[in-house]
């Protein structure tokens, strides 16, 4: 029998799949023209689960359920918050994108969105091996269904596929990892899997092969070097809309499975794992920022961009143990200035894509960075917006991406190692130099002529949910503290269940 604390963990994973069963069948009878009604109730099943995981955020409280293989606590239910307001904040910019392309001649662009929140909010609910995946596969099979939900679009349907097969072959690495992991502890469960690692009867080389597989599927979901071959043809070649919901609130979910596996239930391998993030944020770090340089595309521009800014949260992440030793201030400092870098991350990049959205128009995607050219003289609103975001991911002050950048390197510089104050510096440079392709749009924006004279029109909703998204950008840069603190009291929480 299962009790009513089991599901009270699952509402709002229970609230998606009940409503996306509910949409596909009222989609069935409404005409393709409109689909209002389904994205109106697309959008207050979103509100309504973000209310709920604020809720259970708020009030604190770790609990788990179904024998343990469902965790709910601050850290997750913050994480399942944002991404269910991220997720409303796509389909708010996408809709009318999405419209025009046709790719709501069908209910599939609204239902497919609510499933990969689904998928997100189980990986970040799993306190279990099995639990994970089956998050995982179902985010991913619902991202690669939306990548080619514009059948008709040459581009967007080889993504697609490059996207498959790329998926499927990380998806491997990471079941393979973890059934090598579940054959030496026998356990599935991740807070046995930590006793058993944690006790030395298990021989090191089996779990550090297992751990090899773990990392490099955790990495490909992360789309860091050496595994980021997926991240600019998908965000190119996906229609942006779509690029949008693949480059945003998925970010936090993979940051939540990291933090499940390798911290909650890896730790004891933490030396071994550590050096593995170093590597892969030194090349993230290098190869991310020096490649966006040569792009033309600013989609692709922004593909080079995350996998440079994805390359900081690795070092957060890598930087909460030292020499083997988990001291929880250090710990709980590290985790949670990555976690503060993924949200604001998210945050900055929807309005970034929300700019590329309104400028793209039927017939026209507005995928160059020449196509804004003058921005500033069709639009200011618009031009200042994007500016802001393109500022804030170039880490300038006093916007939240030079908070999150500073919190990261704070945490560095915080362990005393020399190697890590090392790869601080070395992090600084690289922002210097991804400081160029970011600054390079904005005097395109405000110093180039514009190649056309129309001015940019957005819908009242889109309008306003843009401004308020940028103006965020700004306001946590200046004050910051409350979502440090959120973010800080959550994860140390998590750390202590």
């Amino acid at each position: 029998m299962i009790d009513n604390i089991s599901w009270l963990a699952i509402y709002p994973e229970i609230v998606l799949l009940v409503m996306a069963c509910v949409i596909t069948i009222v989609d069935l009878g409404v005409k393709s023209a409109g689909r209002t009604l389904t994205y109106i109730l697309s959008l207050l099943t979103l509100v309504v689960v973000a209310v709920i995981t604020g809720i259970y955020a708020s009030n604190g409280n770790t609990f788990y359920a179904f024998g343990n293989m469902v965790v709910s606590d601050a850290m997750g239910n913050w994480l399942k918050c944002a991404a269910a307001i991220a997720m409303a904040v796509t389909l708010v910019y996408g809709r009318g994108y999405s419209r025009d392309r046709g790719m709501l001649n069908g209910g599939e662009y609204f239902i497919l969105s609510l499933l990969a929140l689904l998928g997100m909010n189980v990986m970040i609910s799993g306190n279990n091996f099995l639990i994970i995946y089956l998050g995982l596969e179902l985010l991913t099979l619902s991202s690669y269904a939306l990548v080619c939900l514009r059948r008709d679009n040459t581009a967007a349907v080889e993504a697609g596929m490059k996207y498959f097969v790329l998926g499927a072959m990380a998806s491997g690495f990471l079941l393979y990892g973890l059934s090598m992991i579940y054959g030496a502890t026998g356990s599935l469960d991740i807070g046995e899997v930590f006793k058993a690692v944690n006790s030395g009867l298990i021989r090191h080389q089996v779990l550090v092969f297992g751990l090899v597989f773990v990392v490099a599927g955790l990495a490909f979901k992360l789309g860091v070097v050496p595994f980021h071959m997926w991240v600019p043809d998908v965000y190119q070649g996906a229609p942006t809309a779509i690029t949008m919901i693949v480059g945003g609130a998925p970010k936090l979910a993979a940051f939540a499975i990291v933090i499940r596996l390798l911290v909650d239930g890896l730790l004891p391998l933490a030396i071994d794992w550590q050096q593995m993030l170093a590597v892969l944020a030194i090349l993230s770090l290098l190869i991310g920022n020096l490649a966006a340089i040569a792009q033309t595309n600013i989609k692709r521009m922004l593909a080079y961009s995350t996998i440079s800014q994805m390359g900081f949260v690795l070092l957060g992440l890598m930087s909460g143990v030292v020499n083997g030793n988990v001291e929880a201030a250090t710990a709980g400092n590290a985790y949670s200035a990555s976690m503060f870098y993924v949200v604001s991350y998210v945050l900055t990049t929807l309005a970034t894509f929300g700019v590329v959205l309104l400028l793209a128009r039927e017939g026209f995607e507005s995928e160059e960075i020449a196509d804004f050219a003058g921005l500033n003289q069709r639009s200011p609103l618009y031009a200042g917006v994007m500016a802001i975001c393109l500022f804030s991911m170039a880490g300038i002050p006093p916007l939240v991406g030079f908070y999150s950048k500073l919190a990261v390197l704070q945490a560095l510089v915080a362990s005393g190692s020399g190697l890590y104050i090392a790869l601080a510096v070395f992090a600084v440079i690289m922002s210097l130099i991804g400081a160029f392709y970011y600054l390079r749009v904005v005097k395109v924006m405000y110093f180039d002529k514009p190649i056309t004279a129309a001015k940019v029109h957005a819908p009242l909703d889109v309008r306003a949910v843009l401004v308020v998204n940028g103006a965020l950008v700004l306001i946590l840069g200046i004050m910051p503290g409350g979502l440090m603190k959120l973010c800080s009291d959550a994860v140390l929480r998590a750390l202590a269940s």
